[in-house]
């Protein structure tokens, strides 16, 4: 199965939302694999984790990208965490994905 394309956008189990600079960093930092509920790679193709606390795996569940579900849960983010912020309105997925907010730049 082929990498992760960098960023990857995770959300844990309160629905928020952490762009991460790719999956190294993001299987390094992320530490309990039970709080995962979602996540993308930066071509909008869902992710799978697995593992234990603080030795999780990312990886693509499929090559077929899932744009809406990854616009679904942004939004969401926002409306929930971010509330005084809009989400990226960009209409391609590149632009969208880069107008996220990171995480550990």
């Amino acid at each position: 199965m082929p990498t992760p394309t960098a960023p990857v956008i995770l959300f844990d189990d309160d629905h928020y939302m952490y762009v991460l600079r790719d999956q190294a960093y993001a299987e390094a930092w992320w530490e309990e694999p039970d709080e995962f509920t979602h996540g993308f790679d930066a071509l909008a193709r869902p992710l799978s984790m697995t593992g234990t606390p603080h030795a999780v795996r990312l990886t693509l569940t499929g090559e077929a990208p899932n744009e809406p579900e990854l616009r679904r849960l942004v939004a969401a983010h926002y409306g929930r965490h971010l509330r005084e912020q809009t989400p990226p309105q960009a209409a391609a997925l590149a632009e969208f994905v880069a107008a996220l907010p990171r995480e550990g730049r």
